[in-house]
Parts: structure tokens; C-alpha cells; sequence
């Protein structure tokens, strides 16, 4: 299946450079130059990733992220450039629900294996483990990984690919503390390199997300000076 990818940037000269790369690696490229476009462009054409540009006119990234994370609901990955590299930015798009955030100027090959990495993580529900259960259970959280569905108390969350990914490894191994190394490793499936705000930020958006729906118990929960675990 060929994948569509869209890119949302303003400068022209990047925008056509990311779309002959996307093209040699045999993804259809889509191109968007301001925030309304993307936007537009989404709606009609449903891609499968979001290359998404922070400074874009009219709408600017960070909105266009927003109104698709808590407005649409739309959970395909989003993988942000952008020139900004601070810490801070980088979690407050996390936050946001970014999937992954590569910074300007870049190199072809990083952004292909980003890409390849969040379409492997976004279309694999079975990548964690070989077998393919009706259902993953534990308290009032049912997860369905035919369907990618998660419900919390029959009400269902828009996770991003990272957040479900985390979820359904939390629910394979109920009471089984996993370290933060572990966890990037196993779901962002590369090496470890001291990523511990990543992996944060993502485990406090999942917890949130959780929280909104049931706020009877919390699920999960924080081992200090180890990592987290489910119940």
C-alpha cells in the first residue's frame, strides 16, 4: 500500500525538497503551504502522516496541531520541523500530541527513518506481541487491537500512536514496572539516549486522557526512581 503523507510548509524550496524524498521512497506526497490548506487537505484526502511546519501563515502549526488532536480526533502520526530546538518546544508539542519532533536543518535520511518508525508504530497493533486478543482489559479500560479501539468507562479516547502503543504494552503486563529505557526502546523501538522527557510527556498526556474518562482510581502509576507501571 502506498502511503499519502502530507507536508505542511511555507517554503516552497523545503516543501519541494521533502516531497522528491518522499517520492524516491515510494510515498505519494501531498503539499500544503498555510494551516487552513492543511486543514483542508486533511479532510478530503485522510493521509496517513502529517509532516507538520511550525510558522505557517494564517493557521500556524501549533494550532493546526491542537485542532486536530482535541477537535477531530484525528490520531495518525504528526512529525513536527521546525527550526525551534529548545526543550521546552519540544515538550509543550509533545503535549500537544506531536508524535516526533525533528529540528531544521535536517537530514533526508532521519527524516525517512521517522517517518518509517511512526507509520511502522501507527499501522502495527500486533508489533508488541504475537498474538491477537478480542480484548485488553484492566479496570474499566477495555483495548480492542483489531480495531485500534480504547474505551475507559464505554467512553472512547483519540490516542496518538505513541500513547496507544504505551497502553496496550501497560495492559499485556498488569503490576509490571517498566523502566523509562524500556519503554522507549520497546515503543519508540530505537536505542535509548536519555529521552526521559519524551517518554514523560507521553505517559502524563495517556494518564490525563485516561483520568478525563474515569477518575475513580489511578491507573497508572509512577515507580520513583524506576519507571511506571498498571495498577
Amino acid at each position: 500500500m502506498q502511503h499519502k503523507i502530507l507536508i505542511a510548509e511555507d517554503d516552497t524550496d523545503i516543501s519541494r525538497l521533502l516531497s522528491r524524498i518522499l517520492e524516491a521512497q515510494g510515498y505519494q506526497a501531498l503539499q500544503a503551504f498555510s494551516g487552513t490548506e492543511a486543514l483542508s487537505l486533511i479532510e478530503r484526502e485522510e493521509p496517513d502522516l502529517l509532516l507538520l511546519d511550525l510558522m505557517l501563515p494564517g493557521l500556524s502549526g501549533e494550532e493546526l496541531l491542537r485542532k486536530l488532536r482535541e477537535e477531530r480526533r484525528y490520531s495518525f502520526p504528526v512529525l513536527v520541523l521546525s527550526a525551534k530546538s529548545a526543550l521546552g518546544d519540544k515538550v509543550a508539542l509533545l503535549k500537544s500530541g506531536a508524535d516526533d519532533y525533528i529540528t531544521k536543518p535536517f537530514e533526508p535520511e532521519e527524516v525517512i527513518a521517522r517517518i518509517q518508525a511512526a507509520l511502522r508504530r501507527a499501522g502495527s497493533s500486533g508489533s508488541l506481541s504475537g498474538q491477537q486478543p478480542d480484548a485488553l482489559a484492566y479496570g474499566n479500560i477495555k483495548l480492542y487491537p483489531d480495531s485500534r479501539r480504547v474505551l475507559v468507562s464505554d467512553r472512547e479516547l483519540s490516542l496518538t500512536a505513541h500513547e496507544y502503543q504505551l497502553l496496550r504494552l501497560f495492559l499485556q503486563s498488569p503490576g509490571k514496572v517498566y523502566s523509562r529505557e524500556s519503554l522507549y526502546e520497546l515503543v519508540w523501538e530505537g536505542g535509548y539516549y536519555g529521552e526521559n522527557n519524551t517518554v514523560n510527556v507521553h505517559v502524563s498526556n495517556l494518564r490525563r486522557k485516561i483520568r478525563e474518562a474515569d477518575a475513580s482510581r489511578e491507573y497508572i502509576r509512577t515507580v520513583y526512581g524506576i519507571g511506571f507501571r498498571l495498577g
